[in-house]
Formats: C-alpha cells, sequence, structure tokens
C-alpha cells in the first residue's frame, strides 16, 4: 500500500508541473480559441532567458525569474500584436502554420544562441531537499512547490476571469467577438494582453522546469505534447480542468512507470486517449462554448 500511495503521490505532484505547463495554452484558447504551437518552445525560451540574466547578473535564479517575467509579458503582447492578430480569424489553417513557423524559429534561434547542451537553474540546493511522511515515503519540496504554484495560477486566472473588468472582457469577446466589439471592446488589444499573461505563466513554468530537469533548445514540442493533452483531458478552456488533467496525465506516468520503466510516457498518451474516446469535450468542459 506504501507503494502505490508513493506512486499516486509522486504521479500528482508531478501533475502540478504539467498544469504549469498547460495553463498558458488553456489561457489563449478559451480567450482567442488559438492553439499555439509554439508554446513548448516559448517556455523553453523563458527558462534559457531566466539563466541569461541570472548568470549575466550575477543575480540568483528568482531574482532572475522576477526580471524575465515582465520582459516575457511584453514579448507575448508585441508578438500578438504585431504578428499573431493579422492571422487570427475564421480560418484555424493560417495561426497554426504561423506558430508552427515560429516554433521552428525560436528552436533554431535558441539553438545558435545557447547551443545544443543542455543547461539547469540552481537554487541553493533545494532542488535535491525532501519532507519525510511515514513509512519511508518522502516527498520532494521541488515538486511539492511545483504543484502550489500550478494551484496559485490556477487561482489567481480564475480570479482574473471572473472578479475583474478585463476577465469579464476577455469572457465577452471569447463568447461572442461581434457583439463585444459593437460595444466598443478592442479584441485586438486584448488578444495581446491575453498572450502577455500566457507567456507571464510560461515563465512560472521555465522557473519549475529548469529547477526540476536539463532543459536544451529541442525540448519545447515535447512541453507543448504534454499541455496539450493536460488541456483536452480537462476541457478545453476549463481551468480548473486543466489542472486536473495534468493531475491525471502525472498519475498515469507514474504508474506506468512502477509496472515498467519504458512504460512512462505511453501510459500518459494511452490515459488521453482513453479520455478523448470516452470524453471528446474532456472530463470538465466549459458550459459555453
Amino acid at each position: 500500500m506504501t507503494g502505490i500511495f508513493d506512486t499516486i503521490l509522486q504521479g500528482v505532484l508531478l501533475g502540478g508541473l504539467y498544469a504549469l505547463f498547460a495553463a498558458g495554452l488553456a489561457l489563449i484558447f478559451g480567450v482567442m480559441r488559438l492553439v499555439n504551437l509554439a508554446h513548448g518552445d516559448l517556455i523553453v525560451l523563458a527558462a534559457y532567458i531566466i539563466l541569461l540574466l541570472a548568470n549575466s547578473l550575477h543575480l540568483g535564479v528568482i531574482l532572475g525569474f522576477l526580471l524575465a517575467l515582465p520582459l516575457m509579458f511584453a514579448a507575448g503582447y508585441l508578438l500578438q500584436a504585431g504578428l499573431l492578430n493579422r492571422v487570427i480569424g475564421e480560418d484555424i489553417l493560417a495561426p497554426l502554420l504561423t506558430t508552427f513557423g515560429l516554433s521552428i524559429i525560436l528552436q533554431n534561434a535558441m539553438l545558435t544562441g545557447f547551443s545544443a547542451d543542455s543547461r539547469r537553474l540552481t537554487s541553493d540546493g533545494i532542488e535535491t531537499a525532501s519532507l519525510p511522511l511515514f513509512n519511508g515515503v518522502a516527498i520532494g519540496i521541488m515538486p511539492l512547490l511545483t504543484f502550489l504554484a500550478a494551484v496559485g495560477v490556477i487561482i489567481a486566472l480564475n480570479q482574473l476571469f471572473y472578479r475583474t473588468a478585463l476577465g469579464r472582457a476577455f469572457r465577452a469577446v471569447s463568447d461572442d467577438p461581434v457583439t463585444a466589439r459593437l460595444m466598443g471592446i478592442d479584441d485586438r488589444r486584448l488578444f495581446a494582453v491575453a498572450m502577455g499573461i500566457a507567456l507571464a505563466v510560461c515563465t512560472v513554468a521555465a522557473l519549475f522546469l529548469g529547477l526540476r530537469a536539463n532543459f536544451d533548445p529541442t525540448i519545447g514540442p515535447g512541453r507543448l505534447i504534454f499541455a496539450f493533452e493536460a488541456v483536452i483531458i480537462g476541457g478545453l478552456g476549463s481551468l480548473w480542468g486543466t489542472l486536473a488533467g495534468g493531475i491525471i496525465l502525472g498519475v498515469a506516468q507514474t504508474v506506468g512507470a512502477s509496472i515498467n520503466p519504458e512504460w512512462q510516457l505511453l501510459a500518459g498518451h494511452l490515459a488521453f486517449l482513453v479520455v478523448l474516446a470516452t470524453a471528446p469535450r474532456g472530463l470538465f468542459p466549459r458550459a459555453v462554448d
């Protein structure tokens, strides 16, 4: 029983990381119905920016992260205002192709600027610290912080969506963009703000990605797959569903790894396919399409 509990616990904590990967993707889809194929590469880019700021300015990782947050928000705003707003419309193919091209550009730019060597963020040994529970079961401090950060991000995004004027504008543009424009809402500016927030969330995900594992310029598509599966499992546009989707994906992977280490990724993909086959709209879809 102890082994089963430990496996599930580690899976839940891993799900927090996947929820962080997915939160920005869910936000963007919920606001503008955009599937950003460069999302994973933007997470990796944020990790490199944190590393660059921390090393070049001789700051700690946390200060580097705090400086990277406004930079990534500005990058997201400019990316949406200068590029993606030009291709968003009824045709979903144009933004898909644009973000796919952006993904390739980002990967090659990072390979040129940072080389193919893997890097990692470090912060005073907290990455390896653990908290003993019972019967030899221990919980890693970094996985626990990752999960708490994921919950905090989901709560903050929900508060933004349902307790602020900006959130009401987001929901209005998402539900009926034509009527929202007739009411004087500038949907293009809102899209840019949403992308800025999404990239700030990507920066949070990048911090915990870099503290928990090595990263290199080519791992972005893999992070995108995990994020996409968490969003689909939870239900498109549902933020709490995204957290649940990340947990389901993480538990499936740790259970698969406990049976056979080679089955870790396969088990997660199988869980995704089972949910997609039985509940095509996800487990917790939004009540309003």
